[in-house]
């Protein structure tokens, strides 16, 4: 089959099947006569695997690592276990800072509890505060000062 072909049986672009390919993920097919990407049922099923892994939101380095050891016939899956237990730490760990930075938002908006002029805004004016006094550092993220 085409790469137009793969992408639609996989529910997703032809960009994301490329991309997968360059990460390493999906194996490069062979060409045809035509120099046409050439597929087959084994890149449908890896192409399938890996969206299921990046549903979960799981890393490339995590899926990469869960395909070398799912070609591995007769290991067993210890590794497997050990790589999705971290990724459920990760996960929990997130949903701490997701919580965290909802308790923040909620206490900002706390601060307006009337509408006012844009000048008299509270809440503004938190986001506008540096505790130090110099403007910090922009967090790596788009969240609010102190979420992580």
């Amino acid at each position: 089959m085409k790469i137009g072909d793969l992408a639609k049986r996989a529910g997703c672009t032809v960009e994301t099947v490329r991309y997968y390919e360059r990460e390493g993920l999906l194996p490069r097919p062979e060409r045809g006569a035509n120099n046409y990407r050439l597929y087959d049922a084994s890149h449908l099923e890896t192409l399938c695997f890996v969206r299921n892994c990046r549903a979960l939101e799981m890393s490339l380095a995590e899926i990469g690592t869960l395909l070398r050891l799912k070609g591995m016939s007769g290991q067993d899956c210890g590794e497997v276990n050990t790589i999705l237990d971290e990724h459920i730490d990760h996960v929990a760990e997130r949903l701490a800072q997701l919580h965290q930075l909802q308790e923040q938002l909620v206490s900002l908006r706390r601060l307006c509890s009337r509408i006012e002029s844009v000048e008299s805004c509270a809440i503004l004016r938190e986001l506008a505060e540096s505790p130090e006094g110099d403007c910090p550092a922009r967090p790596a993220g788009p969240h609010v000062r102190g979420a992580h």
